[in-house]
């Protein structure tokens, strides 16, 4: 299935699951899986932190860096990193740099 950018409206989230600030994204849901085929966190921005209890999620960051929270430890992401949210685990996701945070997501649930 090919999904395209511009196809999809971009959703604005506030304190997307607690975090800061707001999380700009385009969201493609099938009812089943769910994938953020582009989606930003400006400066400062975050998404808090939320456990994955029904699916796992593959994140790939595009541009920019900042910080994953996972399992109680923080660690640096840039672009080019792809971070693996296993299902059980949790994460958060914070852009603690002066640019944009840009990645894609996919929360499969089969």
């Amino acid at each position: 299935m090919l999904i395209r950018q511009e196809d999809i409206e971009i959703s604005h989230l506030e304190n997307f699951k607690g975090g800061d600030k707001h999380l700009e994204a385009r969201m493609f849901f099938d009812g089943t899986n769910r994938i953020l085929t582009r989606a930003r966190l400006i400066p400062g921005a975050s998404i808090g932190m939320h456990t994955h209890s029904d699916s796992c999620e593959v994140i790939f960051i595009l541009e920019g860096c900042g910080s994953i929270l996972e399992d109680g430890t923080k660690k640096e992401v840039q672009a080019g990193d792809c971070l693996y949210c296993p299902k059980g685990g949790s994460h958060s996701l914070i852009n603690d740099s002066e640019s944009d945070l840009v990645f894609c997501a996919v929360v499969p649930m089969q």
